[in-house]
């Protein structure tokens, strides 16, 4: 059995639409078990949800990368551990592509390098934004230009940790990529071009101070707020609380937060700005996460995967 670990993602970070992304120190865990028959077992989040057959999207991940490299995939079963909650917003997808091509790799005896996986997994996903964080770890800036991919894992401070508040309603990728505007004003597009950078300058030099101005919006989340409306309300309540900063992680639904030591008061003003304003779901603390995607021991012993992930990622229960 091989058997690939992928921490969950945030991408947008605020200003840095389709362009930044940060690894969070919650994972899921893709297994490739050589030889057949086919099937897929699921466990934790999606379980009830996700497909079981060809269609599920880790097994046409596997069938893509034989695709690419030109040759027939051999049989194969697949044992997919979920942590990471579908609220959405939180690279579940990802992680998918990426455990993929992870373990179909090492299954073919590794013809691609980690820059090659990559780049399939842009092209499989669409934006890197997500699967460069999860592929590998930490903070990354990414740039796709005429189909070249250009990667820089930013420097972050210690100490950092997430909050993330999960709504007990998700929001699709699509409807929320539908509501974004065709054109948009030149004042805003300078509004996140200068806070974007900021936000990197801001990371790679410790002044966190200005991460508040930072991860600040004009590209997405005000377009996006009529499937959440009591974001803003919410992140106000974070940053009151003494957040750094606050966005909608990915296209949401859930939220996310930066803070630097205790992140108790963040996470129950979250959850009380939730109360008020009718919003199902709860709020937790993650760990942000320097490592990428990795393959953990191979292994044909069953009782393995229940001892891996005793010992792995925190599993958060669904809001």
């Amino acid at each position: 059995m091989i058997v690939a670990r992928v921490p969950a993602t945030s991408a947008n970070l605020g200003a840095g639409f389709d362009c930044l992304g940060l690894a969070l120190h919650l994972h899921n865990d893709v297994a490739l078990i050589p030889a057949g028959p086919f099937r897929v077992e699921i466990t934790g989040e999606g379980a009830d949800s996700l497909p079981r057959d060809r269609a599920n999207l880790v097994a046409r991940t596997v069938y893509r990368f034989f695709d690419e490299i030109g040759r027939t995939a051999p049989p194969f079963a697949l044992r997919l551990t979920n942590r990471i909650p579908m609220t959405g917003g939180l690279g579940s997808s990802s992680t998918a592509i990426v455990g993929g091509l992870l373990v179909a790799n090492r299954f073919a005896d590794e013809p691609l390098g980690r820059d090659d996986l990559l780049r399939l997994a842009v092209a499989v996903e669409g934006h890197p934004d997500n699967v460069a964080p999860a592929m590998l770890g930490g903070l990354v800036l990414s740039v796709v230009q005429a189909e070249q991919l250009t990667t820089v894992q930013v420097p972050m401070p210690t100490g950092l940790r997430a909050v993330l508040f999960l709504p007990g309603f998700t929001i699709s990728t699509r409807e929320a990529r539908r509501r974004l505007p065709s054109r948009v004003p030149l004042s805003d597009a300078v509004f996140n071009v200068g806070r974007s950078t900021l936000f990197v300058a801001a990371m790679a030099t410790g002044r966190l101070e200005l991460l508040r101005t930072a991860t600040q919006d004009r590209l997405h989340q005000q377009y996006r707020q009529v499937l959440f409306p009591a974001m803003p309300r919410l992140f106000d309540a974070a940053l009151d609380a003494g957040a750094l900063g606050a966005w909608l992680s990915g296209a949401g639904s859930a939220l996310m937060a930066l803070v630097q030591g205790d992140a108790e008061g963040v996470i129950q003003a979250f959850d009380r700005a939730a109360r008020a304003n009718g919003v199902a779901g709860r709020a937790v603390a993650v760990d942000l996460s320097p490592a990428g995607a990795t393959i953990l021991e191979a292994t044909t012993r069953e009782g393995e995967t229940v001892a891996m992930e005793d010992a792995g990622s925190p599993r958060l229960s669904r809001p």
